[in-house]
């Protein structure tokens, strides 16, 4: 794996882990009103995050 892969892996690790850390009452509050969202819903959401990521990504280089 190139290092950049691993470098921002390592930093979505970390932040997601201050997320939990700090506000763990919010997370669980968050991850409760998740269940509500329709799968398909979720998968659009994913979907477009992955796009709007990828171009970002590309735009940078």
């Amino acid at each position: 794996m190139p290092s950049e892969l691993v470098s921002a892996l390592c930093l979505v690790a970390v932040i997601e882990g201050l997320i939990l850390f700090a506000f763990p009452g919010h997370w669980k509050q968050a991850m409760e009103r998740m269940r509500e969202i329709e799968e398909g819903r979720l998968r659009t959401a994913g979907g477009i995050m992955i796009v709007i990521g990828l171009v970002a990504l590309k735009l940078s280089h």
